[in-house]
């Protein structure tokens, strides 16, 4: 079941980021955020209500959940900044480690083991998305004169922190309930946002606008935490983040096939890389 959820992610979050990214040119980042936390809390309310009494008097989870929301919106703010300060080509590229540090995380604070083969499997996999994510090494000679670069690295860090803390926090509580949890704050504070900017009725107007696209974005991106915190309840949280952080090789594939783009030598390299190891992960993962 473990394996099954992180290719649900997989695939969820490799389709999501074209909607994602359309979504976000369309309706700007925070009103493109709003709608998919706000999709999630509708959503998932209905399943989680009874649990909200308990999670009140459970103070470590509680507190799991708090972290897990703050370190989310302060990734997704440096990640979007990264991106609009920084080039793609070195942006993300850095971005591409967070598997790393999910991994040591779990390694660290939950003793979390994985095998030799496991091991290298991940390792080569990390590869195998960077080579992907690094359309040209030309810019990577000059990366510290590069504008964005600590601050896609930030978000790495906080979006590897992410990752960890919404398997603890799934395992904790439950994965419906962290994912409620932390899509209800981050849609508190997109409304703050879009109410001190006056922008609220953009809210109305873009939902009449694009139904369709507000709905599928927040219904693959979601399914795609939700399935990716089942996977943490059946198997290490870095074999979990490991195979569903493999949706950028996805994602390239798509572009390849439907958009027309065209992959360097080493894309289509770290493009088999990235597929064959997630494939392996999970032949060598028993749940």
């Amino acid at each position: 079941m473990g394996i099954l959820f992180a290719f649900i992610a997989l695939f969820c979050w490799g389709v999501g980021d074209f909607l994602i990214q359309k979504s976000s040119r369309e309706f700007g980042k925070w009103i493109a955020l709003f709608f998919i936390t706000f999709i999630a809390v509708v959503a998932l309310t209905p399943f989680v209500y009874k649990d909200l009494a308990g999670l009140f008097i459970n103070y470590p989870a509680l507190a799991i959940l708090m972290l897990a929301s703050i370190v989310i919106l302060v990734a997704a703010l440096f990640n979007f900044q990264a991106f609009i300060d920084g080039k793609i080509s070195v942006v993300e590229p850095i971005m591409a480690f967070e598997v790393a540090v999910t991994a040591i995380l779990s390694f660290v604070f939950i003793g979390e083991r994985l095998s030799w083969l496991q091991l290298v499997f991940i390792i080569l996999l990390v590869a195998g998305i960077f080579l992907v994510s690094t359309k040209s090494f030309h810019h990577l000679k000059k990366i510290k004169a590069e504008k964005g670069v600590w601050l896609a690295f930030f978000g790495t860090l906080c979006m590897g922190t992410t990752n960890f803390l919404f398997g603890v926090g799934s395992r904790e509580t439950n994965p419906l309930l962290i994912n409620w949890f932390t899509s209800l704050f981050l849609a508190l504070v997109c409304f703050i946002y879009l109410v001190s900017k006056s922008k609220v009725r953009e809210i109305f107007k873009d939902w009449h606008k694009d139904k369709s696209l507000i709905i599928g974005v927040g219904l693959l991106d979601n399914a795609a935490w939700i399935a990716y915190s089942y996977s943490t309840l059946y198997i290490p949280i870095t074999i979990a983040i490991g195979i569903s952080e493999s949706y950028i090789a996805l994602a390239a594939l798509l572009g390849l096939v439907l958009n027309g783009e065209k992959l360097r030598k080493h894309q289509f390299i770290g493009l088999a890389l990235a597929i064959l190891c997630a494939i392996a992960l999970a032949l060598v993962t028993p749940d």
